[in-house]
């Protein structure tokens, strides 16, 4: 892992635990959870937000208080509005996305569940989504949440990761496969 990575997953991790430690001693975990979802799309629909996040022409003040401003428009608890006003501070919003990625891991573990990355050919239906959940859940013996994401380019079939186990039964791995067999007989 690069140095600057690993900086930035540290911070991301300190600010994760405070965040976690905090609200758990306000039993507030699921309301983390639902601010964290919240937080997500917004970062993930908001290319001004995004850029408030990274880009080093805002002063502090501005950070903050343009920060401060969208937590409250968003609604988020204040455990994560002051978290995120201090990163504000601090010059540290840069690391927010890693940050909730770290949250939710914290939130699922303590939850007992695990999140599972699924790609698929094309969009999973509910039905195949609660089998494919079942049948992880039996599998690792945990309850699985489902990341689900679509890749035309498998082909077909899936492409399921759960923590650093990977199961790809995808129709462009088979063929890659065959192509590579193919090579070494002729």
């Amino acid at each position: 892992m690069s140095e600057p990575a690993s900086i930035s997953s540290g911070i991301a991790s300190r600010y994760a635990t405070a965040v976690f430690d905090l609200a758990t001693e306000d039993k507030a975990i699921d309301g983390l959870a639902a601010d964290l979802d919240t937080l997500d799309s917004a970062m993930a629909e908001s290319a001004e937000l995004r850029d408030l996040m990274s880009s080093p022409i805002y002063s502090r003040d501005e950070m903050q208080a343009g920060i401060g401003a969208i937590a409250s428009a968003m609604g988020l608890g204040a455990t994560l509005a002051n978290a995120l006003k201090l990163m504000a501070s601090k010059r540290r919003l840069f690391v927010v996305p890693a940050m909730v990625a770290t949250l939710r891991d914290m939130i699922a573990e303590q939850k007992g569940e695990v999140t599972a990355d699924v790609t698929t050919a094309k969009a999973l239906t509910k039905t195949q989504s609660e089998k494919l959940a079942k049948a992880l859940k039996a599998a690792i013996g945990k309850d699985v949440n489902l990341n689900t994401t679509v890749d035309e380019s498998i082909i077909g079939g899936l492409v399921v990761k759960v923590g650093s186990k990977m199961i790809d039964t995808s129709i462009r791995s088979k063929l890659n496969s065959l192509q590579n067999t193919m090579k070494e007989v002729g």
